[in-house]
């Protein structure tokens, strides 16, 4: 396995259990930028930072808090703490499952040969089996002031320990731009999103994106669409993001700048100059196997062509190693849960309607807004929704769309209805605990028929 982030650590694991013999290679620490530089050190400070925008809203419910505030240099020794226990559960999962760590730079020169560069020097290692796993880095866009100071990709940004940038402008409403966006401006910060097309999170239900930055916009986040950013300036004593939208030119004054257009795949020092496999734009080229065209070599995760994210790799990492070791895949790879970790939270999975529209699919839809929701007031949480869609014919749930707290952690329940294909009668079946987020599930599903219990009647 060449990378040990959430693809090829467990991807090792799963091949070990199954009784092979295995080595991981890893040129900076186990966990990948999942762990280290994503997921995990975002979520711990949106985590922080959310409870502190909530403390000052404390009056609303009878609690009372003096001179609020927080400390940023603590917060990042916090999120370094979860890190690094993570980081040492994985290296100890690796040991216990004998799989042989190797910290150094991996070059494939040949079908089944590897040169290692470690800091005592230069191996060679061979294998049946490579699987290439070394996941992606912050795309950088070709605009003029890149190189500037204070202008940051999301994994400096996430290292800056002991600052907090108070005018902030980020380049790019995707995930890491919204996130980021929620974090700062949790935080009192003045932020300004940038983003190229006409909405933030342009690959999402239209309505969550919507409301998502309907709900930004509320808080003070000021976001501009259909934005080209020509390039970043340092004037005075700050820095300048000039860009141009349907008002024409506009100037944001910054004290720092996130890039946050998204990731490419990380193939640095992958190959040798007399070895590659196909690749496209820079992505490893690979079947629904998991193949490259060279035999025995395979790549998981962001390095390929497919979805960013680290659940999607582990469960391509599992596999492979079963197919490696002779047994049939257990895992449903076409149905992928996609979270983003805002406030309120948003999941989807499946198809939206837009998309069975696009497919000429015939559907039927149901949804509930949480206003309506016990435990939504108990918690004092901003409006959501609970989106469900259904096949009209068959009844079986094909999506379903969520945006509300506890979004992330409802979203199984429906990824597990569509990988079984049940129907909303089945879905309506269940009874769900009083109160909570859950009931909401019931709720939307009970729209599709006669109306939800909690809605008002429908106009017939």
């Amino acid at each position: 396995m060449i990378g040990a982030g959430s693809g090829g650590y467990v991807a090792a694991i799963k091949a070990a259990q199954l009784g092979l013999r295995v080595a991981v290679i890893e040129n900076r620490e186990v966990g990948g930028t999942c762990l280290n530089r994503g997921c995990i050190p975002t979520k711990t400070l949106l985590h922080a930072a959310q409870l502190f925008a909530e403390a000052q809203a404390f009056d609303a419910i009878g609690l009372h808090v003096d001179g609020i505030s927080y400390d940023i240099s603590a917060m990042h020794r916090r999120k370094d703490e979860v890190i690094e226990k993570l980081r040492a559960g994985i290296e100890n999962l690796l040991k216990a499952n004998k799989i042989e760590l190797i910290n150094g730079t991996a070059t494939i020169i040949a079908p089944h040969n590897i040169s290692v560069k470690t800091a005592d020097g230069a191996k060679e290692l061979t294998a049946d089996h490579i699987l290439i796993a070394t996941g992606s880095k912050p795309a950088r866009p070709p605009i003029e002031g890149l190189d500037l100071p204070n202008v940051v990709t999301s994994d400096e940004l996430l290292s800056l320990s002991n600052q907090v940038y108070q005018r902030l402008v980020i380049i790019g409403g995707g995930v890491i731009g919204v996130e980021f966006a929620s974090v700062f401006n949790a935080l009192g910060c003045t932020v300004t999103v940038v983003e190229a097309m006409e909405r933030v999170l342009p690959a999402m239900d239209r309505e969550i994106s919507q409301n998502l930055a309907m709900i930004l916009k509320k808080r003070g986040v000021v976001i501009h669409t259909g934005a080209q950013v020509q390039q970043i300036v340092q004037a005075d004593g700050e820095l300048q993001c000039k860009f141009t939208d349907k008002n024409g030119e506009q100037t944001v004054a910054a004290d720092g700048v996130l890039i946050a257009i998204g990731r490419k795949p990380n193939t640095d020092e992958l190959f040798s100059n007399g070895f590659t496999v196909k690749m496209n734009r820079g992505s490893i080229v690979v079947d629904d196997r998991f193949c490259t065209d060279v035999e025995g070599v395979y790549a998981i995760g962001d390095v390929t062509s497919g979805i960013q994210l680290a659940h999607v790799a582990s469960a391509q990492g599992i596999c492979v190693a079963e197919q490696i070791s002779g047994c049939q895949p257990t895992i449903r790879l076409d149905v992928v849960p996609s979270c983003i970790y805002t406030n309120p939270e948003i999941a989807v999975v499946g198809i939206s309607a837009d998309d069975a529209k696009a497919q000429g699919r015939a559907i039927k839809t149901g949804k509930f807004i949480l206003s309506a929701n016990g435990k939504s007031l108990i918690e004092n949480q901003d409006r959501g929704f609970v989106k469900l869609v259904f096949d009209a014919e068959t009844d079986v749930i094909l999506g379903a769309q969520l945006m509300c707290a506890r979004a992330t952690d409802l979203v199984s329940e429906l990824s597990t209805a569509i990988v079984n294909k049940l129907t909303a009668t089945q879905l309506a079946a269940v009874i769900r605990p009083h109160p909570t987020f859950t009931e909401a599930v019931t709720e939307a599903v009970e729209d599709t028929g006669d109306g939800s219990i909690h809605s008002m009647p429908r106009r017939r």
